[in-house]
């Protein structure tokens, strides 16, 4: 540990003496399409790179070597957005790129071993978000009601303001991965194909869709008594799903464009919101019990409230930014997802011990039936220079959870700060972070820690 706390000292460091970059990005990379601007094109690229030491849990090894700890390098995303404003009324959206490559996996489907296609080489492209979307009655400034209707692989899905967060402006270093509770199994990436609604009522932001959930075929494994029973993802011939966010904003007014909540806007606004939402999947999973086949509904709700303000004196330009979000999940019966981000690690044959009910790495018990109270919060540190060549905002955030398939809550907290060399543009993140280690379902045999760096840039 003492080693990734000196390299990331020298890291830092280092990238002081580094250009920082205009601090009037402006539009970025946007290509009018008409004399006024009506008609446009715009491109955003980003990328963000890990550097981790990692406490393993207990059962683990990498690379055919037993492991307590893990020290890597990694490509957390590498994404490319174009979108077009082809009329007022009609636009179109692309996002695609690769996600969680490590030395060890991430690389393309079905490679594995060493060579030209090893394990963690050559990532599969994919998209995250292909849509249309048709504004029927536009914003206004003189009129309190707008709606826009579209269709695609789309990001509108509901249920908080995290579910449908933009990664280019976490507050911490990433999302807490409950806040997409379909990741990869009836979703892409968070998202589904579907229509969406989406518009304004005066100071009430609405967004609704109604999608084809991916199919999932997952067994559940029998028993003999109810209780015992677990739902697993098996939705066959799904049921569409719906979902929906309303947020209520009480001081400022954000942008509705792009589906993506900004985490942080570093004191250029004063953002106070309150929202709930929901997504619900008609016989999403199943049970057994007997050999009798049981079908559940998925129901997720959800309630946030979102700050974000200037405070103190101007010339000090500083801001608070908070978040606080409650998620009420119900899969079924004892459902139970364990989510690692990035994994390198594997299950070690030779292990004697209690190992990790979560399995091997830096996995942990994220989403199930149950609860999750998130809050996160920071400081932009006071800065009375007109370019300063860094700004510095610290931050915390706490997780409780409690799911029905442990006997046990927990509880976790992150730590870290944002060093900004030109607003999100260029940004440098250092967060430890902590998660319980559920031996059994009601024994936590303490807790594991994880010290990541992320470099982002984005243009």
């Amino acid at each position: 540990m003492k080693k990734i706390f000196f390299i990331a000292a020298v890291l830092l460091l280092s990238l002081k003496g580094f250009s920082q970059g205009s601090v009037d990005y402006g539009s970025g990379m946007k290509f009018n399409l008409n004399e006024d601007g009506s008609k446009y094109m715009r491109f955003i690229a980003w990328n963000q790179i890990w550097f981790r030491s990692s406490q393993m849990n207990p059962g683990t090894m990498i690379g055919n070597e037993a492991a307590t700890t893990g020290t890597d390098i990694g490509n957390r995303r590498l994404r490319f957005l174009a979108y077009s404003q082809l009329s007022k009324r009609y636009m179109i959206v692309t996002h695609f790129g690769i996600n969680n490559q490590t030395f060890t996996n991430g690389g393309a489907a079905g490679t594995s071993g060493t060579g030209g296609y090893g394990a963690g080489k050559k990532p599969g492209i994919f998209f995250h978000d292909a849509w249309n979307e048709y504004a029927l009655v536009l914003p206004e400034k003189d009129k309190k009601f707008s709606l826009s209707l579209g269709g695609g692989l789309h990001y509108y899905m509901g249920l908080s303001r995290a579910t449908m967060a933009s990664t280019l402006n976490f507050l911490t270093i990433d999302a807490p991965i409950f806040n997409w509770p379909l990741i990869e199994n009836s979703d892409q990436f968070a998202r589904q194909m579907g229509l969406f609604a989406k518009g304004k009522y005066g100071k009430l932001e609405y967004r609704l869709s109604y999608n084809k959930p991916y199919a999932t075929n997952l067994a559940p494994t029998n028993v003999t008594t109810a209780s015992d029973a677990v739902a697993v993802d098996n939705s066959g011939n799904t049921k569409w799903s719906k979902a929906g966010y309303f947020e209520y904003q009480f001081l400022d007014q954000e942008a509705n464009l792009l589906p993506y909540k900004v985490g942080s806007y570093l004191g250029t606004k004063k953002v106070f919101n309150i929202g709930a939402g929901f997504y619900t999947a008609p016989d999403a999973t199943r049970t057994s019990v007997n050999n009798t086949i049981e079908k559940h509904n998925i129901n997720l709700f959800a309630a946030d409230v979102f700050l974000d303000l200037p405070i103190g004196k101007k010339e000090n330009k500083m801001a608070v930014t908070g978040y606080s979000v409650f998620y009420d999940y119900d899969f079924g019966p004892n459902y139970l997802r364990n989510v690692a981000i990035m994994n390198i690690g594997s299950v070690d044959p030779n292990f004697t011990g209690n190992r990790a009910l979560a399995g091997p790495g830096n996995a942990q018990a994220t989403i199930g039936s149950g609860n999750i109270w998130y809050t996160q919060a920071g400081i932009l540190l006071p800065s009375k220079v007109d370019k300063p060549k860094v700004r510095v905002q610290p931050f915390g955030a706490f997780t409780y959870k409690s799911f029905d398939a442990l006997d046990k809550s927990s509880t976790q907290f992150d730590l870290g700060t944002n060093f900004f060399l030109d607003g999100q543009h260029a940004k440098i993140t250092a967060q430890y972070s902590t998660r319980p280690v559920y031996t059994t379902p009601s024994t936590i045999s303490g807790s594991k820690g994880e010290f990541v760096v992320q470099l982002q840039i984005y243009l």
